[in-house]
C-alpha cells in the first residue's frame, strides 16, 4: 500500500468515526438531544458516497455479467435483513428494504424497473399490487350481500414488510481493468424478493421480484442509511459501502451467455447440489482470468 492509499484510508476511518456514531450521545443532557447535531457539526460533515472513477471501454480487457441471489437467512447477510421490528428501536436503524421503500415513496429514488435489464420503468402505483393485498372476509361478503355498507373490520389488508423479504437479487459486472491490472466488480442493480403477496400464507409460495433499482441511481440514499456493524457499533457500514465492497454472500444463478442469458436452473434442473457447483464454476472461471494474467 502506497502512502496516498494509506492516507485516504486513515481519513476515511476518522471521518467514519465522527459521522457514523450516534451523534451527540455522550454530550446529550436529555434523550431528545441524542442525534441532534449542531449547525457547525453539519457544516463540517461533508460525507458523500465515493464517486466511481471513469472507466474507458478500451480499458476493459475482460468482462462477465452475473446475477446473484443473496439469501437473507445466512448470517453473513443479516445486516441487509435486520431490523424487521422497528417499534422499539431508533429511527436511524432500518433494514435495506425499509430504506428502499421509504425513499421510493418520498421520491428520492425516482427510477424503478420491472426487470434487471432496466428496459421498462415502473411507478409506485404500478407495483402496489405486488406490495399489498386487500381482501374481504366472509362476514364482510355477507354484509355486502345483505345490502349493507362494508365495515372496516371485515377488510383484511396484508402488506409486504421487511420481515417477508427472503432474498435480494443483484446484478453486477466483473471486469478486468488493464490500466489498474486487476479484476473489479461494479454492482448495477438490486431487487428485493418476497413470496407472492396473494399466496403469502401458503406453505411454499412462489418468490417474486418486487422491483429492480438501478444501483448507481440510489447510491446517495444508501450512503446515508447505515447497517449494523456487529464488530463495532460505533462505526456502522453504509448500505452503499456494504454492497459495493461485497460484504455479503451470494450464489450466481445466471450469467450472460449465448443462450439468451439463461439461468442455471434452466439447464441444471431439480438438482440443488449441481446448481451450487455450477455457481462455483462460474465464480472460479472469473477469478481464474485474473490469476492467469500473472502466469508466465
Amino acid at each position: 500500500m502506497n502512502f496516498k492509499s494509506f492516507l485516504i484510508t486513515v481519513v476515511t476511518v476518522l471521518s467514519a468515526v465522527n459521522t457514523f456514531a450516534q451523534a451527540n450521545i455522550l454530550n446529550a443532557k436529555s434523550p431528545e438531544e441524542i442525534g441532534v447535531r449542531t449547525e457547525a457539526q453539519i457544516a463540517i460533515d461533508n460525507d458523500q458516497a465515493l464517486p466511481y472513477g471513469y472507466v474507458d471501454d478500451r480499458d476493459i480487457l475482460f468482462s462477465k455479467m452475473t446475477w446473484e441471489k443473496v439469501v437473507l437467512d445466512e448470517r453473513a447477510n443479516f445486516p441487509l435483513y435486520y431490523p424487521i421490528d422497528t417499534n422499539n428501536i431508533g429511527s436511524d436503524r432500518r433494514s435495506l428494504y425499509d430504506v428502499l421503500m421509504k425513499n421510493i415513496k418520498n421520491g428520492n429514488i425516482e427510477n424503478i424497473y420491472d426487470d434487471s435489464y432496466f428496459t421498462t420503468k415502473r411507478t409506485l402505483k404500478d407495483i402496489e399490487a405486488a406490495l399489498s393485498k386487500v381482501d374481504t372476509t366472509e362476514l364482510g361478503i355477507e354484509q355486502l350481500n345483505a345490502g349493507e355498507e362494508l365495515s372496516g373490520e371485515y377488510i383484511d389488508r396484508r402488506d409486504i414488510t421487511a420481515a417477508d423479504i427472503t432474498e435480494y437479487r443483484v446484478k453486477g459486472l466483473w471486469y478486468f481493468d488493464k490500466r489498474q491490472a486487476e479484476m473489479k466488480y461494479r454492482l448495477l442493480g438490486i431487487a428485493p424478493v418476497s413470496p407472492d403477496v396473494n399466496f403469502i400464507d401458503e406453505e411454499e409460495p412462489d418468490l417474486v421480484e418486487l422491483f429492480w433499482v438501478f444501483f448507481p441511481d440510489a447510491r446517495d440514499v444508501l450512503h446515508e442509511a447505515k447497517s449494523f456493524n456487529n464488530e463495532n457499533s460505533a462505526i456502522p457500514f453504509s448500505f452503499d459501502h456494504l454492497l459495493n465492497s461485497r460484504r455479503f454472500h451470494g450464489y450466481v444463478y445466471q450469467e450472460e451467455n449465448v443462450q439468451g442469458d439463461r439461468k442455471i436452473n434452466e439447464y441444471v434442473s431439480q438438482n440443488a447440489l449441481m446448481q451450487l457447483l455450477e455457481s462455483d464454476r462460474i465464480k472460479t472461471k472469473i477469478r481464474d482470468f485474473e490469476l492467469d494474467m500473472w502466469t508466465y
